[in-house]
């Protein structure tokens, strides 16, 4: 089953920190990032089955700096995963 996993950190380097971590962890797929406020405050969305979506989530939640909010939805709804293409694509355009 597809799922989504956020996590939501300040500072892009403790971001890539997470992004790695959740990589390592488990067998997920980078998709997107955003990054707000000048980059102090950045979101990583990764993708994979939602066992190993939660693992990497919450084992990067666990190591990363705080404050975090981290979040995984299992099977999104079409819209959600309309949303999240639509930031993929900003990216993958450049």
């Amino acid at each position: 089953m597809k799922s989504y996993g956020f996590i939501e950190i300040p500072s892009v380097t403790a971001a890539i920190e997470a992004l790695d971590t959740m990589c390592k962890t488990a067998d997920v797929e980078f998709v997107t990032w955003e990054r707000k406020l000048g980059g102090r405050l950045v979101t990583i969305i990764v993708q994979g089955d939602v066992s190993a979506v939660t693992q990497a989530v919450e084992t990067a939640a666990g190591r990363a700096m705080k404050p975090c909010v981290h979040a995984v939805i299992p099977n999104p709804h079409e819209e959600t995963v309309k949303m999240v293409n639509i930031s993929a694509g900003r990216i993958s355009k450049k």
